[in-house]
């Protein structure tokens, strides 16, 4: 029994078998740098996965990067390389030097590692996870039970090493994960997102990639910290009630030499064929979703930062590049699949397989697919021929949203349906609604000057689209600084400018959408029917020529229901009528017109109650003050009606009677 427990790290043969099946789920802890003890000498033991390779040898700093000192055994039948070096260290360098079939020796980081140099430096490190500390046990529990359909999810997308830096410092000026769990969470508590999204966290070496092009899947990037220091943010960020959602990039990786890019010597990552395993467009590699170990790698790697470091959620980056052969290929540059159509077969089971064994493994977890495309049952069950998925980006809704947000309101009654025809698709699949990061860069302007119009005009315009948006079925995600107005496109190489929170109209512009949140939060009728028309019904979606739409959120249980109406041209309509599904009263929720957003509206009537006059198809209505541009949601339920309304209606009667 204790050789066994002292051996317990080494590649064993039921470890070969099952990564060999792509069916290891925690290889991770055997592949890699782990921390252990040999006839009761502390030190290392590496394993390293390098089938084609014909030799593998340990260098680092612990031997003086010598290629001959600390030469690994190879075992069989998968091809990987093992040895034990004692006395390494935490945090000491390594990499693996591999002679390839031609004699060629090239050195490597460590696809399992867990930390890594700080770029521009290539070389892993030594890290010993075993000793993370969390306290986020009551997260954990509820995660279980989180339904990712019913409850509100509003995503605040964040960049790291651009949301704030240190002014002044000699280096970049990067906040450390600490740093940033600790400010972050207060942001994010005082705005009222439920979630942060963090992108660029996988170790990459280039900033201008914003961690899309991963060399160290296994490794948060050292740009902020140790691996110690991350799991310290994910834990403060629990603990102050937040989730947290990584992006994961299994589509493709980069060319680098010291990364998985011919690996042994040969295509050990990647498909052999360039036609399948290169993107032109992009100049990177593309996984062979067809070898089970590295399907395994990949399936691995999801659990690694949910289990591990316990995040909660995934967005899958470029899903439909997977799922297409085709996908950014001219032709002649893509092979058919054995049915001669351009589906990735390898890829669609590699989306079945982790989903289903994530839902199984980890409740509550969610899985994102950002799929660009018409592709089916993106959500739908696996069982069902479905991929598995919790949820889906909605680019249609954002193509049509920001195409018709930017038009001079004059030809927007020529593009009506541009704001209303994600609602004929919006029960196919589970929506998220988004205005990422990818939107605001590459001269396609910030959020605010998309807008047309000059001034005040592009902060209402903006206004209305944001209300718009989040009375619109789907979840929410908002990429930082768009919440405060950000002028300038963001870029990876700065921080926000904070500073425009100095000028009231951007001040005006996040107490608006902060607003918006925490109605989106407290509101069930936003988010627990999301995938039922019986959660929405449109009022007047016909209202073209004067380009105001009005429509009906809502709750289960018919409590707290919303009336937005959003009016998207500078018109204001004094005595706006809308008709409306019930004979109660209205309580005006938000004004946007109201003197804490900038608006000129200081008192106005809070509570409006029905007419029995037909208006947009209803037997009643309420009549409302409709600014330019301006938004108005109301609160409403059966049988709320005032008291004086009825005993007021019963006395003109009497007087009728009189008469």
């Amino acid at each position: 029994m204790e050789q066994k427990k002292q051996t317990s790290y080494e590649i064993e043969e039921l470890d070969q078998y099952l990564f060999g099946q792509g069916t290891h789920y925690e290889i991770y802890k055997k592949l890699g740098a782990h921390k252990a003890k040999k006839d009761g000498v502390e030190g290392v033991y590496f394993a390293v996965w390098a089938p084609r390779a014909q030799g593998v040898s340990v260098v680092g700093e612990f031997n003086g990067w010598n290629t001959e000192a600390n030469r690994m055994e190879r075992q069989e039948p998968l091809g990987i390389y093992t040895c034990f070096i004692p006395g390494v260290q935490e945090y000491q360098m390594y990499k693996y030097c591999v002679w390839t079939y031609t004699g060629e020796a090239v050195f490597k980081s460590d696809p399992y590692g867990n930390y890594a140099e700080y770029r521009p430096g290539t070389a892993s490190k030594v890290a010993d996870l075993s000793k993370l500390k969390w306290t986020d046990k009551a997260w954990m529990k509820k995660r279980k039970t989180w339904d990712h359909k019913e409850s509100p999810m509003s995503v605040y997308e964040v960049h790291i090493g651009s949301w704030k830096r240190h002014p002044g410092r000699e280096d970049e000026g990067f906040y450390s994960y600490r740093e940033f769990g600790e400010a972050v969470a207060e942001y994010i508590k005082y705005m009222g997102y439920t979630h942060v999204e963090l992108m660029g966290i996988a170790e990459h070496p280039f900033d201008g990639s914003w961690g899309y092009q991963v060399t160290g899947y296994f490794a948060p990037t050292s740009r902020y910290g140790t691996p110690e220091d991350f799991a310290w943010m994910v834990n403060h960020l629990h603990e102050n009630g937040i989730g947290v959602i990584l992006d994961w990039v299994p589509a493709h990786f980069p060319r680098d030499l010291h990364g998985l890019a011919n690996f042994d010597g040969t295509p050990t990552y990647e498909y052999a064929d360039a036609r399948k395993g290169e993107h032109p467009d992009w100049g990177t590699k593309i996984f062979d979703y067809g070898k089970n170990e590295v399907r395994n790698f990949l399936i691995a790697n999801a659990l690694f930062w949910v289990e591990q470091f316990h995040i909660d959620g995934l967005r899958v980056d470029a899903v439909a590049s997977m799922l297409y052969l085709d996908y950014g290929k001219q032709d002649g540059q893509w092979i058919p699949n054995e049915y001669g159509d351009n589906k990735n077969l390898e890829a669609i089971e590699l989306f079945k397989h982790l989903n289903s064994v994530m839902k199984k493994r980890n409740p509550g977890v969610v899985m994102i697919a950002e799929e660009s495309t018409a592709w089916p049952k993106v959500t739908g069950d696996v069982e069902e021929g479905g991929l598995g998925f919790h949820l889906k980006w909605n680019m249609g809704w954002m193509h049509d949203f920001l195409e018709y947000m930017k038009l001079d309101p004059y030809f927007r009654k020529h593009n009506h349906n541009q704001m209303t025809f994600a609602m004929s698709y919006a029960y196919g699949e589970n929506y998220i609604l988004v205005l990422s990061h990818d939107e605001v860069v590459h001269l396609k302007c910030s959020m605010i000057n998309k807008m047309p119009g000059i001034g005040e005009d592009k902060f209402s315009n903006l206004k209305a689209g944001y209300a718009f948006m989040m009375g619109h079925t789907g979840k929410k995600l908002l990429f930082m600084g768009q919440d405060f107005a950000q002028q300038r496109e963001w870029s990876e190489g700065r921080e926000l400018d904070w500073y425009l929170l100095g000028e009231e109209n951007h001040r005006h512009m996040q107490e608006f959408v902060r607003d918006l949140l925490y109605l989106y939060r407290e509101h069930p009728a936003l988010s627990e029917m999301d995938k039922s028309w019986d959660g929405f019904e449109w009022i007047n979606a016909d209202d073209c020529f004067r380009s105001i739409y009005s429509f009906v959120r809502y709750s289960a249980k018919k409590k707290k229901n919303l009336l937005f109406v959003c009016n998207f041209t500078p018109v204001e309509r004094e005595d706006y009528m809308v008709g409306v599904p019930m004979d109660t009263d209205y309580r005006l929720v938000l004004d946007s017109d109201s003197a804490k957003y900038g608006g000129n509206s200081k008192r106005k009537k809070k509570v409006y109650t029905a007419k029995l006059q037909e208006c947009d198809g209803r037997k009643h209505s309420i009549a409302y003050k409709l600014p330019a541009y301006g938004v108005a949601v109301f609160e409403f339920e059966p049988g709320a009606a005032q008291k004086g309304k009825r005993s007021h209606e019963k006395k003109g009667t009497e007087k009728d009677k009189q008469k």
